[in-house]
């Protein structure tokens, strides 16, 4: 509809829309007390690296994690923490694979025979495979659904946000001046659908100086500050681009990497 501010109860065409999307409902075997979406305005920025880090930590911290992986025409989950096995049912149910640690991961890459055949499907049905991966999936108990959104505000994000009762999002960026564009439309659009947005997380920031430590700007000083002054959100952190820790995501070993620096973004989140 033309000017939708996406709030149905108000609207005169509620019950007679077509943009109205049916709400996903947990299995009854199934309880999350928190789901946290991870977007990106734009891909390449981490925001994949972000949502399996931000799990591993919550682990490390004795909480009970999964990851909905609803990138699906560009799943990274499974790869990074080198989980290949795949996913069965049973029962109507979906039983998620676990990392080393315990974390439970469902991601479109489980499904395939073949990790490397692309998937060529429309938004409608991309949108129901992310609602099946949180209705049917047994999570069983969690503390934390960690959702990994696809790159942008288009469909699948529209889709996910009016069928999935989220809790809070983080946004994820890095310093260019063009992010600081489509960090502003995930903002907006967030908003608009009455998503709390925690806060933005700054990746790839800086790097540190081998030899003397100092914080060296790889894309261009950041103006995140001024622009969380501007728009009013919250700056979770600034992190930095470490060689090593890309090298253990490819190889499958994010549950390996300790980053310092990631511990701002989740104290704002658990509260600590």
């Amino acid at each position: 509809m033309v000017d939708c501010d996406h709030n149905c109860e108000s609207c005169a065409s509620n019950g007679n829309c077509s943009s109205q999307i049916q709400k996903a409902k947990m299995n009854d075997r199934s309880h999350v007390k928190r789901v946290v979406a991870i977007l990106s305005g734009k891909g390449g920025v981490g925001k994949s690296f972000i949502t399996s880090y931000l799990a591993v930590c919550l682990k490390r911290k004795g909480y009970k994690v999964g990851i909905l992986d609803a990138d699906v025409t560009g799943p990274s989950i499974p790869k990074a923490f080198g989980v290949k096995e795949k996913a069965y049912g049973e029962d109507s149910l979906i039983y998620p694979l676990e990392t080393k640690t315990g974390i439970k991961i469902i991601s479109a890459n489980n499904l395939l025979d073949d990790d490397s055949e692309p998937i060529i499907w429309r938004g409608v049905l991309l949108g129901n495979l992310v609602k099946q991966f949180y209705e049917d999936v047994l999570w069983e108990e969690l503390d934390y659904l960690l959702i990994d959104m696809p790159p942008g505000t288009g469909d699948i994000a529209l889709t996910t946000f009016q069928m999935i009762p989220i809790d809070d999002l983080i946004i994820v960026t890095s310093p260019q001046d063009l992010v600081s564009l489509v960090v502003t439309k995930a903002i907006k659009m967030a908003r608009m659908m009455n998503i709390n947005v925690l806060g933005v997380v700054e990746n790839m920031s800086y790097l540190y100086c081998p030899f003397c430590g100092e914080q060296i700007p790889v894309f261009g000083e950041s103006h995140l500050d001024e622009f969380a002054e501007k728009l009013n959100f919250k700056i979770l952190g600034k992190l930095p681009i470490v060689s090593g820790n890309a090298k253990k995501v490819d190889n499958g070993q994010i549950e390996d990497v300790v980053l310092p620096e990631f511990e701002s973004v989740v104290e704002n989140l658990v509260g600590e």
